[in-house]
């Protein structure tokens, strides 16, 4: 039985109320973080790699059973989402789903332009580049605003490098005001950066009509 969503020709699915919304959010953005403090997942070898996983086990059942499954060093005191019904997979055309999605692909079909003001952004919304002059021109960042790790009022954002030659690349933690002040440019989440295309939000954290 597939609860809450038709295998293939598919509506958008929504999280049901604002708690299912929220906790969404909460372990959304602790699992992207935490993998910076830690070896992260086999799976994770560039930024959409990133987004997936914390994407997918966001929605599980947090018990000490997965977390031991996935080797997590702390388990927050977070609720989890009421129905755990709502499929970890992606849209990758108009009626297909799959477990896979690139950064272009979360951006086309999986998420909702929101602002071009990083400051306005929500925890678990994502900030998404182009860059027209690399192999993979596409690359997204996760809003997680205040730590849930170390505790302050500096927001954060975590995104993987990906690979560039030998090196696999690396997670980094940064803060909104040491992204503002990259060395190149390009990399400014600032309005009148035609690389960065804004803060965007997963389309099941769209508002039901």
């Amino acid at each position: 039985m597939l609860h809450g969503w038709l295998a293939a020709s598919l509506l958008v699915v929504h999280l049901n109320g604002l708690d299912d919304q929220r906790a969404f959010r909460a372990w959304f953005t602790f699992l992207a973080e935490v993998q910076a403090y830690t070896t992260p997942a086999p799976e994770i070898d560039d930024c959409a790699a990133l987004v997936r996983y914390s994407y997918r086990e966001a929605l599980r059942r947090h018990d000490s059973e997965w977390a031991s499954a996935i080797g997590l060093p702390l388990v927050p005191s977070l609720p989890d989402l009421r129905a755990n019904e709502y499929p970890a997979r992606f849209r990758i055309s108009e009626s297909e789903w799959a477990e896979f999605a690139d950064a272009k692909t979360l951006h086309r079909l999986n998420t909702f332009f929101v602002t071009r003001d990083v400051n306005r952004a929500q925890p678990g919304d994502l900030l998404f580049f182009r860059q027209l002059s690399a192999r993979m021109p596409f690359h997204v960042m996760i809003f997680v605003g205040r730590s849930q790790v170390e505790p302050g009022p500096t927001p954060w954002l975590v995104y993987h490098t990906g690979p560039s030659g030998s090196s696999k690349g690396e997670i980094r933690r940064v803060s909104v005001a040491e992204l503002m002040r990259h060395p190149s440019p390009q990399w400014r989440p600032e309005q009148g950066n035609s690389n960065f295309l804004g803060v965007y939000r997963w389309n099941i954290l769209r508002s039901q009509q």
